[in-house]
């Protein structure tokens, strides 16, 4: 809380955790709710003022329409109001439409491409007949025409507004009336109403939620771009990704130009699937088949390298499983994984050790899902089992062998959902061999241009994989 502020401390008020929300009748250095510190600041006048009048503790009188009333008496919402997305991959994760008065929150590293995104974005919605409004507050409207003329962005309907003011961005929405506001970014929006600088707590907290309640109420649909800090995670408040209706990540896929969108919160939608885009000079551009991009170079044997045909929401994505086992060099081994779960990672390895025979208690083992996608699915434990087999006894796995299974404790192998479907992916893409728990190859036996090969613990899965 600034310097000037220091006498309203000691007093009576209306005081807020920037942080988590909760009220204080006085300052705290301290927050104890979330025990924060330096998050207490004091509420806007106005809010002040109108606490004040409706009295400590007594409600203020409801309009009729706006009363608690039976869940049964409240009427559906009317869904033909639904704002088509016309970018396919955006559509994916975003759950297929745009929901009137939602507000949807794109974070990602700084240069990685959430503005040409939303600009894309944008244009193409302006072009369908969608007036969008694109308000910017770290490029000057010169700046954002230099960027848009790459991307051939020209219609009429998207309006560019390069204030960074939240009445100035209120008053023009309401004049304007769009359906689909770009705020860009939420950390560079301000109000003189608000304690703190732009970018700080308090300031993010309040322009993000007045900017919300105003398309809650005019049915626009609301996109923030935010900032990320070096550890990774959303700058502001963490209030913020409980505010909005949808966080999505855009980020780096592996080397390169490629960008993938990961939802983590999205209330209208699933929050497994995942976009594939290119940065090109054009602008980017969508990747419908991202196998490719995963999978890389298949055609050289190489040990240490296993294809996995991986749940990425509604459709299939083959992975190449990557991992290396060599000699530890200082006496002691190191486990890393990055893209797959280290804790699975480390589970495999003792199985591998107790049931498959295998030699690393002297071994650095490394393991990588290539192409920058994140693996969780227990279905991955066949796969990478073998990668590691593979990498320490120097024995290639046939690139057009797929793998998929989970592996129990006892070095038993588990069935894996939706095998069907991971079978007639790899089959799409040229693999000639698939091995999969017993129960799985079962289910989809009679499989057309693939083998199909069952295997009922993780050492017969193996032979078969190195064979």
């Amino acid at each position: 809380m600034a310097k000037g502020n220091a006498p309203e401390r000691g007093g009576k008020g209306v005081f807020f955790c920037s942080q988590c929300g909760t009220e204080l009748v006085h300052w705290a250095g301290r927050c104890p709710e979330c025990r924060e510190w330096d998050t207490v600041v004091a509420a806007p006048r106005a809010a002040a003022a109108a606490k004040g009048r409706s009295g400590e503790g007594q409600a203020a009188a409801l309009a009729p329409e706006d009363r608690a009333r039976p869940l049964s008496e409240i009427p559906e919402p009317d869904l033909s109001g639904r704002v088509k997305v016309p970018l396919n991959e955006l559509a994916r994760v975003l759950g297929g439409s745009l929901v009137p008065g939602s507000a949807v929150l794109v974070a990602g590293d700084p240069g990685v491409g959430k503005s040409t995104l939303l600009l894309e974005l944008a244009e193409k919605l302006a072009r369908a007949g969608s007036r969008c409004l694109y308000a910017s507050s770290e490029e000057s409207a010169a700046q954002t025409r230099l960027r848009a003329r790459r991307l051939g962005a020209a219609s009429p309907e998207l309006l560019v507004l390069a204030r960074s003011g939240l009445s100035d961005i209120l008053a023009e929405c309401r004049r304007l009336a769009p359906a689909v506001v770009v705020v860009d970014s939420i950390q560079m929006t301000w109000s003189p109403e608000f304690p703190g600088a732009a970018g700080s707590v308090s300031q993010v907290r309040q322009c993000a939620g007045a900017l919300i309640r105003e398309v809650k109420e005019s049915g626009a649909a609301l996109f923030l771009v935010g900032h990320v800090t070096k550890e990774g995670s959303i700058a502001g408040p963490r209030v913020l990704e409980h505010m909005v209706d949808t966080v999505l990540c855009f980020e780096p896929a592996g080397q390169g130009a490629y960008r993938q969108l990961r939802a983590v919160k999205n209330r209208f939608g699933p929050t497994d699937e995942v976009g594939f885009f290119e940065m090109t000079e054009a602008g980017l551009a969508e990747i419908p088949e991202p196998s490719e991009l995963l999978l890389g170079e298949r055609g050289v044997l190489r040990p240490g390298a296993a294809a996995f045909p991986a749940l990425g929401g509604s459709r299939i994505l083959l992975v190449e499983i990557q991992a290396l086992a060599a000699p530890a060099a200082e006496g002691y081994s190191h486990r890393r994984a990055a893209g797959l779960d280290a804790n699975r990672l480390y589970m495999l390895l003792a199985v591998l050790a107790r049931r498959g025979g295998l030699q690393l208690a002297g071994c650095d083992v490394f393991a990588n899902a290539a192409g920058g996608l994140s693996v969780s699915e227990p279905a991955a434990d066949l796969p990478l089992a073998a990668a590691v087999t593979s990498s320490l006894r120097e024995r290639p796995i046939s690139p057009q062998l797929a793998l998929a299974g989970e592996v129990g404790l006892g070095g038993e192998l588990r069935a894996v959902p939706r095998a069907a479907e991971r079978v007639r992916e790899a089959a799409r893409h040229g693999f000639n061999r698939i091995i999969l728990p017993r129960a799985s190859a079962r289910s989809v036996a009679g499989a057309e241009r693939i083998e199909v090969i069952g295997a009922a613990s993780l050492v017969e899965a193996l032979d078969q994989a190195l064979a």
